[in-house]
């Protein structure tokens, strides 16, 4: 496994560009198309055996489309007896369905964990799953890279006074600790209740004092925005003089972008896991490549390396 191997499918194809420019390597070369009857073909177009292979593919929208590509990619690396092939999946869909929190639903995370193992992966290399959990779905080695420092960095150049870092929910709280740790600033916590399975929550009370101070709200992701918009209206309710927020994630489902356009939130700061086209761009959305996290962490994985030191 001497020769290192990066690929890509058709999710997001910049980022495996930007993280092959790191490592300093050229992107693999392959062919991943769909016939007219929605067949996706995969075709490796060059020696990958006994080669360390990493295949790069975020399950964004269309998220099944690139859920499958990455399944089929895998399938054709195992067969052309690659060495050890690596899925990054830099945004893990589906990891919101990590339990069975309703009589009769399915857990999903733990499916596509199976699907992603069968498929032929050797390992998992992911940033901030929705929940911890999600590691012990796999029976492979999982590496969860988290942007917290990206975020650390850009907000202690910011120098922002009487800063207060709110986790949107209680699941979010250990990562709004650290950042708060990091930001040496003090920590809140919104309890809500979400509605059914509706894309809607009720936010229910604010935990911590924010009165006169800075918000920033950390997530790992903002899909539809209507949660982050409850948080934000709760916080000016509480008399916060100005309101940041930031997540790994930028799904902008639906009317998200116009939302947050609308709201009294000053600045998103988010990561490239997923695509942000021209659309989903504002002037208040600031976004950090995560392109150089992921290149040293396969960087290190080839090399045999420790990923924990990168975060110490």
């Amino acid at each position: 496994m001497d020769e290192l191997k990066v690929f890509t499918g058709n999710a997001h194809p910049a980022l495996a560009k930007a993280v092959a420019k790191y490592l300093k390597i050229p992107l693999g070369e392959c062919e991943v198309f769909t016939f007219s009857n929605e067949n996706i073909f995969v075709r490796i177009l060059e020696n990958v055996r006994q080669r360390d292979t990493f295949v790069i593919q975020p399950f964004c929208s269309p998220i099944n489309n690139n859920l499958v590509e990455l399944l089929i990619m895998l399938d054709a690396l195992k067969r052309a007896s690659a060495g050890r092939i690596t899925a990054v999946v830099p945004y893990y869909g589906y990891g919101r369905t990590d339990k069975k929190d309703q009589p009769r639903v399915p857990i999903t995370a733990r499916l596509v964990a199976d699907l992603l193992t069968v498929a032929g992966a050797n390992r998992l290399l992911t940033v901030d799953l929705h929940a911890a959990q999600i590691q012990g779905f796999f029976n492979i080695p999982v590496d969860e890279l988290t942007a917290l420092k990206l975020f650390t960095r850009y907000f202690k150049e910011k120098k922002l006074k009487d800063l207060v870092v709110v986790a949107t929910d209680i699941g979010i709280t250990k990562r709004a600790r650290d950042l708060a740790a990091s930001l040496d600033a003090s920590l809140a916590i919104m309890e809500k209740r979400r509605v059914g399975n509706i894309d809607k929550a009720e936010t229910m009370n604010v935990i911590g004092e924010v009165e006169g101070k800075v918000a920033l709200t950390v997530d790992d992701e903002i899909d539809t925005g209507g949660s982050l918009i409850s948080v934000a209206s709760a916080l000016e309710k509480r008399g916060v003089k100005e309101i940041y927020a930031c997540c790994t994630h930028p799904i902008f489902s639906g009317s998200a972008v116009s939302r947050l356009a609308s709201s009294p939130i000053k600045e998103v700061v988010v990561t490239d896991t997923v695509p942000l086209n021209g659309e989903k761009k504002l002037d208040k959305i600031t976004v950090l490549p995560i392109a150089p996290l992921l290149g040293e962490a396969i960087h290190r994985i080839h090399t045999g390396l420790s990923i924990g030191a990168m975060f110490e």
